[in-house]
């Protein structure tokens, strides 16, 4: 006979999903009731304490939890700060831009965003003015967006050789797909410190778009008017981009002063 150590209920096939629920709930029970031990969390979780471990370990890994001192507890770590952190940062920036988005807007007559970063694409966090057609917390592709280039154009090689390496969509016929366009592209918008899309999200939609930088100086976002072609005249990108160039920069000091003493 075999001896079985652990509980029936946890011999069940674990799967990925299963895992990274588990871990969650770890992090929900020490947000819950603090310190906590390995038997306490085990017994929440209805699993045996070699599991709770071995996610315990793999929090410990990434700063997410931290034992404390030598009790034998785990208590919520750096990492949880620092992924909070990031979420302010991405806050504030976006409360900084507002007043800055809603002149453009009104000046340039388009639609102004102030993107981010986030998984593998553009987010807008930003928006003016606010229509129907709200593209906050849209996920949209780096490849096929203003903001998207200027964001790629500012990652590390290796980064961006990852990017580059993705599969692109064609949304239009204008859409850059060929990686070696695509760099050629990113090129440019690193000398000219501007990028700009004409029809390749949408046929009739145009726009460009400037980095703004952070109080360390890092591209923290992207600035961007978009248009129909009709209203955002590829002739008039360059006028633009240095409004905009203006504008990030006062985005930019205002974030600075968030951080003076």
């Amino acid at each position: 006979m075999h001896n079985n150590t652990e509980p029936a209920a946890v011999r069940e096939p674990r799967s990925p999903s299963q895992t990274v629920d588990r871990a969650l709930s770890i992090l929900t029970l020490l947000a819950q009731r603090g310190p906590s031990g390995v038997t306490e969390l085990a017994r929440e979780l209805g699993v045996h304490k070699s599991t709770t471990t071995r996610l315990l370990a793999a929090l410990e890994k990434f700063r997410f939890v931290e034992q404390v001192g030598n009790r034998g507890k785990y208590r919520l770590g750096f990492g949880i700060v620092r992924l909070a952190g990031a979420t302010a940062a991405q806050l504030d920036i976006a409360k900084e831009a507002r007043p800055t988005c809603a002149r453009l807007a009104a000046e340039l007559r388009g639609t102004v965003s102030l993107s981010v970063l986030e998984g593998g694409g553009t987010t807008a966090v930003a928006q003016e003015p606010s229509t129907e057609r709200n593209w906050i917390g849209v996920r949209m592709p780096l490849h096929a967006t203003a903001t998207g280039k200027v964001l790629l154009a500012s990652l590390g090689f290796e980064e961006l050789s990852a990017a580059l390496e993705r599969p692109r969509q064609r949304f239009t016929a204008g859409t850059i797909t060929a990686g070696g366009a695509l760099l050629a592209d990113l090129n440019r918008v690193r000398d000219r410190g501007w990028a700009a899309t004409i029809g390749e999200l949408e046929a009739d939609l145009n726009s460009v778009a400037v980095p703004v930088r952070g109080p360390g100086g890092r591209i923290a976002g992207a600035l961007s008017v978009s248009a129909s072609a009709e209203h955002l005249d590829t002739d008039d990108f360059q006028d633009i981009a240095r409004l905009l160039v203006q504008a990030a920069d006062e985005i930019r000091l205002r974030l600075q002063r968030q951080v003076e003493p």
